[in-house]
């Protein structure tokens, strides 16, 4: 079985994960910090906070943004469910925008009538999650214009997209959002097996993320309700959470990012070898901004099933059965049980269920080798040929 997507682990990657063993410390030491210093130099971005996952970025980013009960999250339909619990998670109540057709993420121009209405009804959202599907950055320049104009906070989230590019500049850089969220789980662009990181140039927003990662303890005496009885002092000063990235998954995440540039590279030189092979096919292929640079986690074709004339089903068991690990990305989340549970129906963002229904991600992964996605390729030939009338 061809996977969707895979880690790659290499001896360096090993050697400085049994340093780490090796150590005295295997969380809470410098490994943590040194991984948050290579991804704020990289990207551009004053601050780096690592956390145990980018669900526990998303959450402490809300909360740091003052998000709570009685406020409305709005984000993308199609994405993981993440990038809309978290708001939940703060007792907010959670909306959705559409997607635009052609690159699948949040659609600036249904957000821009979105917004006009709920300003009539008095429901403007606190915070915005723009999600960065597949690893294409959102049309963030827009957003923020309209950020600027209702008063909402964006948080970016980039859990596909580290590596790549907006304008020119390195997504995480935080030009056009308050925080910015990355992903480090196995099959994303670089892993630290588990983890993530939230990234912003505002001093207050990360000090906050930074009590809140850590049970809202402080060793900080200005951060204290008075002064402390000695050297061995902490306050608690807020309600937090064990969020802390351990010193193992750092040291492997910093091996990474010297890898991070060619896997991106890879990853997009892959995709154009898909965009070549699949192009007269009953099917559509990711369409690029030419403004942005995708870091390329996912490599998602929609299916014309009115000339493919077999269902959406049969072609993703098709691939299944001739050994490819294909997936889906994302079913609606608003399609959820637990969404439907708070009154979101079918119907309600129609090109996010229109997305669903046709959509297929392929395996894409920067150790995949050409003969692989030839592999990839004749089997989706084969899935999607049209029955002999």
């Amino acid at each position: 079985m061809i996977p969707y997507g895979r880690q790659d682990i290499r001896q360096e990657d090993v050697e400085a994960v049994l340093e780490v063993l090796q150590s005295d410390f295997l969380t809470q030491g410098p490994q943590v910090p040194r991984f948050e210093q290579a991804v704020a130099e990289k990207v551009g971005a004053r601050h780096a906070l690592a956390v145990n996952s980018a669900t526990s970025a998303l959450h402490i980013a809300c909360l740091a943004l003052g998000l709570g009960e009685g406020d409305w999250l709005w984000t993308s339909p199609i994405t993981f469910v993440a990038s809309a619990n978290c708001g939940l998670y703060c007792g907010a109540k959670v909306d959705f925008v559409d997607i635009d057709p052609r690159t699948y993420n949040l659609c600036p121009q249904a957000l821009a009538a979105k917004l006009e209405q709920a300003e009539r009804d008095g429901r403007l959202p606190k915070i915005l999650v723009a999600v960065h599907l597949c690893g294409q950055p959102c049309d963030m320049q827009a957003i923020h214009q309209l950020a600027q104009r209702y008063g909402f906070k964006v948080i970016e989230d980039a859990s596909h997209a580290i590596g790549g590019k907006y304008q020119s500049e390195y997504i995480g850089n935080g030009r056009y959002s308050d925080i910015s969220v990355f992903s480090f789980h196995p099959v994303k662009i670089i892993t630290t097996a588990e983890g993530g990181m939230a990234l912003t140039h505002d001093d207050a927003l990360a000090e906050r993320m930074t009590l809140l990662r850590s049970h809202g303890i402080t060793r900080e005496p200005h951060l204290m309700t008075h002064a402390p009885d000695g050297p061995w002092y902490y306050q608690q000063v807020d309600l937090g959470f064990n969020y802390r990235m351990t010193e193992l998954q750092a040291a492997l995440g910093v091996a990474q990012m010297t890898r991070l540039d060619d896997y991106v590279a890879r990853r997009n030189a892959l995709a154009e070898r898909y965009d070549t092979r699949l192009a007269e096919l009953p099917l559509t292929t990711p369409w690029q901004h030419p403004d942005s640079v995708s870091a390329r986690h996912l490599y998602v074709i929609r299916l014309d099933l009115t000339r493919i004339e077999k269902s959406h089903r049969d072609v993703f068991e098709s691939l299944r059965e001739q050994g490819i690990g294909v997936n889906l990305h994302y079913i609606p989340v608003h399609m959820q049980p637990y969404y439907r549970q708070l009154g979101f129906r079918q119907g309600d963002f129609p090109q996010a269920e229109a997305y669903y229904e046709e959509a297929i991600s392929l395996p894409l992964f920067p150790t995949m080798s050409d003969a692989q996605q030839d592999e990839v390729v004749v089997a989706v030939r084969s899935a999607v040929s049209v029955q002999a009338s």
